[in-house]
């Protein structure tokens, strides 16, 4: 016995307990250098995706504080400062009421953003729940809900988005909800696909004979492992929405002025093209860095899923 208290006793301290001195870091504390190094290893090796991350981390900082990047008001102007070019004082100059254009770019992020977010969790939602029904139930279920998404999108999103809001109306909301159902199709087919493999699986096929009720084999084995593939769809759909809801905006379907949303400052500084290029250049530049950095790092998503 006391062979073997000695042996536990010397196991537990080691030879490298009886060598490590006191103020030593311990083992932990040497990994975390080498985890933050092995992290910007691998940001350097992809720096088209750090930088598509960081354009929409600050395009959201906007969105939630855009008074800490402007004092100016986006709403009201000087008019002996119209049409002024980029300058120090007006990064990104001024419109055609005097109105400084970088914060009325920064304080419309909100709106564009919220549209933007709305959408997609709209589509995410009812895509998600109509592919899953059509992929877990099947049969008559499944050929009229896919029926009715192939409609859908033989559709243009922009054309079926106008349809939708001249029945509900004008403002940045309806522009949302439209926008939300007509992409809604996408999601529905890609959820249902992820069903119907995810319902061939053994646990799946174990859970049903053991008799477990249908809807609780849904929520517990169906619905958790076919997420990923929609939820990378959704980063993709950011991009498209970021889109369409500034098409409809430019159109004058969304907030009525002097809201600053994208699409609608776009669409003010058309009629000054010629002598005020910044007026569309500007917030032309913020929708397509805003859609492409949106794609990138859906492909990141897609990326990691078909890795594992």
């Amino acid at each position: 016995m006391s062979e073997l208290i000695l042996n536990e006793r010397f196991t537990d301290s080691g030879p490298e307990a009886e060598t490590r001195h006191e103020g030593e870091p311990t083992g932990e504390a040497r990994r975390r250098p080498a985890s933050v190094t092995r992290f910007f290893i691998a940001a350097g090796k992809r720096p088209g995706l750090v930088i598509s991350v960081l354009v929409i981390a600050l395009v959201i900082v906007w969105a939630l504080a855009p008074s800490l990047f402007t004092h100016q008001d986006p709403l009201v102007g000087n008019v002996t400062d119209r049409l002024q070019a980029p300058s120090a004082r007006h990064i990104f100059g001024t419109d055609n009421l005097g109105r400084d254009l970088w914060a009325r770019v920064v304080y419309g992020s909100a709106q564009s953003l919220a549209a933007t977010f709305l959408a997609v969790v709209l589509a995410l939602v009812v895509g998600s729940v109509l592919g899953l029904l059509a992929g877990f139930l099947r049969g008559w279920v499944d050929d009229v809900i896919m029926r009715v998404m192939d409609v859908v999108l033989a559709i243009p999103t922009v054309l079926l988005s106008l349809a939708i809001i001249t029945a509900l109306g004008f403002g940045t909301v309806n522009v949302a909800i439209a926008v939300g159902f007509a992409s809604a199709a996408s999601f529905a087919r890609v959820m249902r696909s992820e069903v119907i493999t995810i319902s061939t699986a053994l646990y799946v096929e174990a859970a049903r004979a053991s008799g477990v009720r249908w809807y609780t084999v849904l929520r517990r084995h169906v619905l958790p492992n076919s997420l990923g593939p929609v939820l990378s769809l959704s980063a993709l759909e950011f991009g498209t929405a970021v889109l369409a809801i500034s098409s409809l905006s430019f159109l004058g379907f969304g907030a009525p002025p002097p809201a600053p949303e994208w699409g609608a400052l776009i669409s003010e500084g058309r009629n000054y093209l010629a002598t005020s290029w910044w007026l569309t250049t500007f917030p032309g530049l913020i929708i397509v860095a805003v859609v492409l950095a949106a794609n990138r790092v859906s492909r990141a998503f897609e990326k990691n899923g078909a890795a594992r």
